[in-house]
């Protein structure tokens, strides 16, 4: 099938680079046109060129923001003809401005699915994502098979809005296992056990988990290059922090774990990969 892709960041590009293993042709866009360079595909001059060549279409953006400059800027994906289109948007978008997005593409006959996906570079490469679907169910059931390529798990939800609180969710629980092992990772080393033992230990006691397998080699290396970055997951948090307070509902370890990433910007590390978190407990 002939996709449309737009955004080529480190999660974007590794989504399409699997769409394009498992035999998809793809035309893309992103503001910086050289992130397409090493990918066999077509390079269109806006987010509307993208629209006009493929029927359907996935986001894969920073933030809202970055979604609706996309949908609504002068060439953008709304700017032509989007009728019987499927945009699959796989940001963590606020949950409030994803209904936007739904209204934005019904006006313009378009289906919107948000999308958000749960894993970052190297599930995405293996298709091995799960993914977290909330739209018309029609839309869901056509774009359903090209899903599968870059999800493991395709969950639907179709209620508006779902499947994005849902990501939030699942964020306080990333976050909070990332930083709670960082801190035990740290505790250990003063007390003068070696980090690869520590680890170790962690994989087959307490701290085992989806999370610690992922960032393992991260963390014995200290190789932070960005799979996920902190910045991201600190935008994620502060959302469901919004979501708490729509819900009228405490957060505990929610915000704490939150003002714990915003620390990664005080130390200019925020767009490392989140699993930096660690040099904050080190440093201390």
């Amino acid at each position: 099938m002939h996709l449309g892709f737009i955004g080529l960041g480190h999660l974007g590009k590794a989504i399409a680079g699997r769409l394009l293993d498992c035999g998809h042709t793809l035309t893309v866009w992103n503001r910086t046109p050289e992130k397409a360079e090493d990918l066999q595909v077509e390079v269109a001059s806006s987010p509307l060129s993208v629209a006009q060549k493929a029927d359907v279409l996935f986001l894969c953006m920073f933030d809202s923001n970055a979604v609706r400059s996309v949908m609504t800027c002068e060439s953008g994906l709304l700017d032509g003809d989007v009728s019987g289109k499927i945009i699959v948007d796989l940001s963590t978008n606020h949950f409030k401005d994803v209904l936007e997005f739904h209204s934005l593409c019904e006006k313009g006959g378009a289906v919107y699915l948000e999308a958000p996906v749960l894993g970052s570079v190297i599930p995405a490469s293996q298709g091995a994502l799960t993914v977290l679907v909330s739209g018309d169910k029609e839309g869901f059931a056509r774009a359903k098979p090209v899903l599968e390529n870059i999800g493991k798990h395709v969950f639907y939800l179709e209620q508006p809005a779902l499947a994005t609180k849902m990501k939030l969710i699942n964020n306080l629980a990333l976050g909070s296992f990332m930083a709670t092992i960082a801190e035990a990772l740290s505790l250990g080393e003063d007390i003068g056990i070696e980090k690869k033992e520590i680890l170790e230990i962690l994989s087959v006691g307490g701290g085992n988990s989806l999370v610690l397998n992922a960032k393992k080699n991260k963390l014995l290396e200290e190789d932070f290059s960005t799979h996920f970055s902190s910045a991201l997951i600190y935008k994620d948090l502060h959302c469901l922090q919004d979501l708490a307070y729509e819900q009228k509902k405490t957060l505990f370890t929610g915000a704490v774990i939150k003002e714990l990433y915003a620390g990664t910007f005080e130390q200019g590390i925020a767009e490392e990969d989140f699993s930096a978190v660690y040099k904050l407990f080190k440093k201390s």
